[in-house]
């Protein structure tokens, strides 16, 4: 059977008002359309809904015993079509997976949570490490965010840039480069560098190369933190993100310098599945994420 879900907001209408009138009035419709529609309704069930006693009309014993039902029904899908865009987060209860490599984790997660915690106690984070390979985690919902260097090329993804952040070279206290570092310098000590994907070389060798130089890459690892234990135990440098680097760098008792060569600074984007663009949730999460960088990044 095909039903005219239409019909419902009639007949709660009527049932509410005890009128034609009335419920043409409370839905903007015509008398007459609502008359059409009582008569359709009146075929539908076999049943008059409201029967007239002198100047007044009166619900038959059915109308009565389905007003609430009907009532409900009409709330409930009213619920499903236009959903409540405010957020309370008082009452959010949700668990948010988010993933980064271990400088972001070190740095931006702490203030996140913290954020998270005073403003939605019923809100649980969830952080995993990066995959040295893509992964179907955004598509398939496994993963709500993303946050690392990179942007998505494929429509179905969304991103933005929630900061950026200069890069420095991190080194052992009473390394030869303690001193300052031209470019020639840099090229001639050895270096660790952080990829996912075990990279040998980063946009650095290409400056390097237009000067006719070129640096000897002795590891490639997955995580910051590994990096610069070698650094702690050796004279090799780690090209890292300043402000991001910073927990870890400090940690391992370390010093930076400047790179010796003019270098954008490396944005830091999320990422996530258009399913979550007009999600009120996930939007206060993005935020939350952005304020957390912005706070580190102020300190």
């Amino acid at each position: 059977m095909q039903l005219d879900l239409n019909l419902l907001t009639v007949l709660d209408a009527l049932l509410e008002e005890g009128s034609v009138m009335g419920a043409a009035e409370r839905l903007h419709l015509s008398s007459p359309a609502v008359s059409r529609t009582l008569g359709r309704l009146r075929a539908v069930t076999g049943d008059d809904i409201l029967v007239r006693t002198g100047h007044a009309m009166v619900p038959t014993p059915y109308a009565m015993a389905i007003r609430e039902d009907v009532h409900r029904l009409v709330r409930q899908a009213r619920e499903v079509l236009l959903p409540a865009r405010e957020l309370n987060l008082g009452e959010l209860d949700r668990t948010f997976t988010i993933q980064c490599h271990d400088a972001l984790a070190t740095s931006v997660v702490p203030v996140l949570a913290g954020r998270i915690q005073e403003q939605a106690p019923g809100v649980q984070l969830r952080v995993l490490a990066e995959h040295s390979a893509d992964t179907d985690d955004l598509r398939h919902g496994r993963v709500d965010l993303e946050i690392g260097g990179g942007r998505p090329h494929l429509p179905e993804f969304r991103s933005a840039v929630f900061g950026a952040d200069t890069l420095v070279v991190a080194m052992r206290p009473g390394h030869p480069g303690a001193d300052g570092l031209d470019l020639a310098a840099f090229a001639a000590h050895p270096h660790v560098l952080v990829s996912r994907r075990g990279r040998l070389t980063a946009p650095i060798d290409e400056v390097l190369a237009a000067d006719g130089l070129r640096r000897r890459v002795v590891a490639s690892v997955a995580t910051l933190a590994t990096a610069l234990q070698l650094a702690v135990r050796s004279n090799v440098l780690v090209s890292c993100t300043a402000v991001l680097g910073r927990p870890l760098i400090d940690a391992f008792g370390l010093i930076t310098r400047p790179l010796p060569a003019e270098s954008p600074a490396a944005e830091i984007c999320g990422t996530w599945h258009q399913r979550y663009d007009s999600d009120p949730a996930h939007t206060w999460l993005r935020d939350q994420v952005r304020a957390a960088f912005e706070e580190i990044t102020a300190a």
